[in-house]
């Protein structure tokens, strides 16, 4: 029983820190522009194919390296072309044209790559058990682990040590003032857009190597990392990854106990967050690191 919840635990953990990922890069875009970018999920399963299509020519830790970057280069192409039109508008146009871009995207990939999953070469010594008692303890979900809060200690210290970062984290506060102090507002949403999408791709690369490679692949990861946002509180970048995470581990432990509900205690975590705390556990106005 201890070695089940263990092994529940852990597993719950790597998905909360694709909860986390995608959270973030979400976080990003909404706290600076306001937009609900239901598109996550594709630029994410797009990362991977990225990934795919790179593996021969570069290996894997070559296309870990280069897929990503190629799609945050497409999140700035699509946020330049199509989502800053609607800059100032209701948000619900820019959650409809996102939303019809997930679709676009997942027949794109349906498309060109085919419905079927496909398989993503991932080093055989990363996919062997680290020891025959914790079984489930692989290399690769180690590595992904680690490389997450890599990726998010990289994510923290840019917002908080460089001048984009300081940019994009006052531009949360108070979009109006900063651009009045000579900063160029269109290109500080557009890098912040890119550094979100940028988080969405290094997502999918390593979703593909443990999920396998089909275009839904983001379909089962856009909605728990909105309710990870809702958790940790929107505005909040730490309560967005203490919400992946939390609600990770809660749909590991619960299936343990009642396997049928491990999605649903996601949603019931977030009934229970809002009811006390309708902020989220560290929700605050404008950005909270």
């Amino acid at each position: 029983m201890t070695e089940l919840i263990l092994f529940n635990v852990f597993n719950g953990l790597i998905v909360g820190a694709f909860y986390a990922l995608m959270a973030l890069g979400l976080s990003l875009i909404i706290n600076l522009t306001s937009v609900i970018n239901f598109a996550h999920g594709g630029f994410l399963a797009l990362g991977a194919y990225i990934a795919y299509e790179l593996i021969p020519y570069l290996g894997f830790w070559g296309a870990l390296v280069v897929a990503p970057l190629l799609t945050a280069l497409l999140g700035l192409a699509v946020e330049r072309v199509l989502i800053r039109r609607l800059y100032g508008r209701d948000p619900l146009y820019s959650l409809l044209l996102t939303f019809g871009l997930a679709y676009v995207f997942q027949d794109g990939t349906r498309y060109i790559w085919g419905a079927q999953s496909l398989p993503f070469q991932v080093p055989g010594w990363l996919t062997r058990p680290l020891s025959s008692y914790f079984f489930f303890l692989t290399g690769y979900r180690v590595f992904m682990v680690v490389l997450v809060a890599l990726a998010v200690a990289g994510l923290f210290f840019i917002l908080t040590r460089t001048r984009l970062g300081i940019r994009i984290r006052a531009g949360t506060l108070d979009l109006e003032t900063v651009s009045a102090l000579g900063v160029n507002v269109r290109i500080l949403r557009n890098l912040n857009f890119g550094l979100g999408i940028y988080l969405a791709g290094l997502a999918g690369v390593l979703a593909a190597g443990l999920l396998g490679l089909q275009p839904t692949i983001g379909d089962s990861l856009i909605m728990p990392s909105f309710v990870a946002i809702i958790v940790g509180g929107l505005g909040s970048l730490f309560g967005t990854l203490l919400g992946g995470l939390l609600i990770g581990v809660a749909s590991g432990i619960a299936t343990v106990f009642v396997p049928s509900a491990s999605e649903a205690v996601i949603y019931i975590m977030m009934a229970l967050v809002l009811l006390v705390r309708p902020r989220g556990l560290l929700g605050e106005e404008g950005m909270n690191l």
